[in-house]
């Protein structure tokens, strides 16, 4: 099967493709193309002339391996691979499915013989035993369902019919959502499903099997955060609202599901900061989803707030670039987004539908960047093709703000 091509991922992974000191860990929620991104590496590497016999591929998921539980099956398993010269190259995907696997795959990489490249279940990869156990010794990088850009390519990869209007494609991607295997169907009731069995496997592979919780109480806390997502809450604020809804439950109850959510990919926590004390503000968080499907597969309603939405695109799309992302407040006005690179650069930006509809809304967008006084970059980012720049702000298109700008 030919195979699509993530460049935005695989030039982040390249330089340590045969690094044989650090683990290369791949995460991101399920279905998002873990996988097939790790055979894309496999295939870059033999294409560069690595020798086939050093590159030893696992899935154990699949039949051949789905019986490989422990450490000495393991083991035993890469120790009956053909002894060979060079650096070797190992791949295992789903390796959560070996108890206490950390141990063993720390001896292969002390080895010195072993480029490792690991993949599997998030909320096992991004627990206490990883951490505790491989810090320093592992290097993570965080796979994103497509983004649109990614969205728009494959569609062609596929030769599926693109639109010429991309604000009309752009909502069918916020509809469709960016799981790769979705783009193979063409009718949405069918990606719908294929999505909701996205959620079904997280829950029953990555939860149930692993932590204790209240099964349909779970699901209503996931449920009401997927369909408020991009919604400012505390801990104390939505523990209230739930039980204005009727669901009873502890607020340290409530606390561990939704860390649970995290860990699984569903929800993206970002905190809030204010720009005038320059500090985190304790509590205060907003929920966005890891692909806006994920709120069509839990809501029968097949409206959706388009605010929210875009909000979304550009929090993955900044989160996909490496950029750590809060929402700012200044005095009693929010900046949708502060974006930091790794050299502490920052970059404001307000996100809606259109400002054109009215001077109310452009004031209402404009106003919180113009309270910022320093000379880091500002943006509105909207829909809008009829521009404008005021006071030193930038308006642009959003489609076209994402996929010219690498770097803010």
């Amino acid at each position: 099967m030919e195979l699509f091509y993530r460049e935005k991922y695989l030039k982040k992974i390249r330089g340590f493709y045969h690094d044989t000191d650090l683990i290369k860990v791949i995460t991101g929620i399920r279905r998002c193309g873990k996988s097939c991104l790790m055979e894309t590496i496999r295939k870059e590497l033999s294409a560069s002339g690595i020798n086939e016999t050093n590159i030893f591929y696992l899935d154990l998921d699949s039949k051949q391996y789905r019986k490989i539980k422990t450490t000495d099956q393991l083991e035993s398993l890469i120790d009956s691979f053909p002894s060979v010269e060079g650096t070797k190259y190992l791949f295992i995907d789903e390796i959560q499915n070996v108890a206490e696997f950390e141990e063993l795959i720390n001896a292969y990489r002390q080895s010195g013989e072993y480029s490792i490249f690991i993949t599997g279940s998030n909320s096992y990869l991004l627990s206490g035993e990883l951490i505790t156990k491989l810090t320093g010794r592992y290097i993570e990088f965080e796979l994103f369902p497509l983004s649109f850009e990614e969205y728009i390519d494959m569609k062609n990869f596929y030769g599926k019919s693109v639109e010429s209007n991309l604000i009309v494609e752009m909502n069918n991607y916020l509809r469709d959502g960016g799981f790769p295997k979705a783009m193979q169907y063409d009718d949405f009731s069918d990606k719908r499903t294929y999505v909701e069995s996205i959620i079904t496997e997280i829950f029953e592979k990555d939860i149930k099997s692993r932590v204790k919780i209240r099964k349909q109480v779970f699901k209503n806390i996931r449920n009401f955060l997927i369909n408020n997502f991009g919604t400012t809450f505390s801990i104390k604020s939505l523990h209230e609202t739930l039980n204005k809804n009727g669901l009873t439950i502890k607020r340290e109850t409530l606390s561990r599901y939704i860390d649970i959510l995290t860990q699984s990919k569903i929800l993206y926590q970002c905190d809030r900061f204010d720009m005038k004390s320059k500090r985190s503000i304790s509590g205060e968080k907003k929920y966005y989803l890891a692909d806006t499907s994920l709120y069509f597969a839990t809501n029968t309603d097949n409206r959706i707030n388009y605010g929210a939405a875009l909000e979304n695109m550009v929090y993955i799309y900044a989160r996909s670039n490496n950029y750590k992302v809060s929402v700012g407040r200044i005095g009693k006005l929010e900046c949708d987004f502060i974006v930091r690179d790794s050299n502490m650069n920052y970059c404001y930006l307000q996100v809606a539908y259109t400002i054109n509809e009215s001077k109310e809304t452009e004031d209402r967008e404009y106003r919180p960047l113009e309270m910022i006084k320093d000379n880091y970059a500002k943006y509105v980012l909207t829909t809008d093709y009829l521009l404008q720049k005021r006071n030193g702000i930038n308006h642009v298109n959003i489609l076209e703000f994402m996929k010219e700008h690498k770097k803010f």
